[in-house]
């Protein structure tokens, strides 16, 4: 990794196991979330983020944001769009960043870089030359104005839920335990989980 990325730009290159321009996407993404709502990294749900994606820079969020799937504060609604809404629970305030559409590359190799980026497109570059079209990228986007890489807009919506709590109950078919808001009552009064129910119906 080179020593050109910052830090917590490094700690998400290793969660997410390589280097990538959308992984870049993310973490500009969050860090301009955290300036504008005035937070640093969420250690609860204080902060969610909706992802209109499932693409690499959800794990930069994740790093960065401390929006997880884990503590539920990390909403996937996966319309194949490079956009993202902040919500800040606190203020109710809530911001929704969308990628622009052109991309040109301004970094000091330009020439390299068409080069690279004319063989990745046409399928005849070699592995090497992918790697090396990709860090390319993501150094001269990460050092961009925000502003050039995305459009920011400050957006009003209802405040997302916390993460659903529920006991968990045995299954009435295969007896392993299961989250009760998420299994099926069947007309016998059963309660099943869903890959029960999936397999009997």
């Amino acid at each position: 990794m080179s020593k050109s990325f910052p830090e917590d730009f490094q700690e998400c290159v290793q969660f997410h196991g390589h280097l990538c321009p959308g992984l870049v996407y993310g973490y500009l993404v969050a860090n301009e979330s955290l300036k504008l709502i005035g937070l640093s990294r969420a250690e609860d749900e204080e902060i969610v983020a909706i992802c209109e994606n499932d693409s690499c820079a959800v794990d930069a969020l994740q790093v960065v944001l401390g929006t997880t799937a884990g503590k539920g504060n990390l909403i996937i609604r996966n319309y194949g769009k490079n956009a993202f809404i902040v919500f800040e629970r606190k203020t109710k305030g809530a911001y929704r960043f969308s990628k622009k559409q052109q991309y040109e590359y301004k970094g000091d190799n330009r020439k390299e870089f068409q080069r690279l980026d004319s063989a990745v497109a046409n399928g005849v570059s070699t592995d090497e030359e992918k790697k090396r079209q990709k860090y390319l990228k993501a150094l001269d986007l990460l050092f961009r104005n925000f502003d050039e890489v995305f459009v920011t807009e400050r957006v009003v919506m209802p405040e997302p839920s916390f993460a659903e709590l529920a006991q968990s109950l045995a299954c009435s078919e295969c007896g392993e335990l299961t989250m009760s808001s998420k299994m099926i009552k069947t007309a016998g009064d059963h309660l099943l989980c869903i890959p029960c129910y999936e397999r009997l119906n």
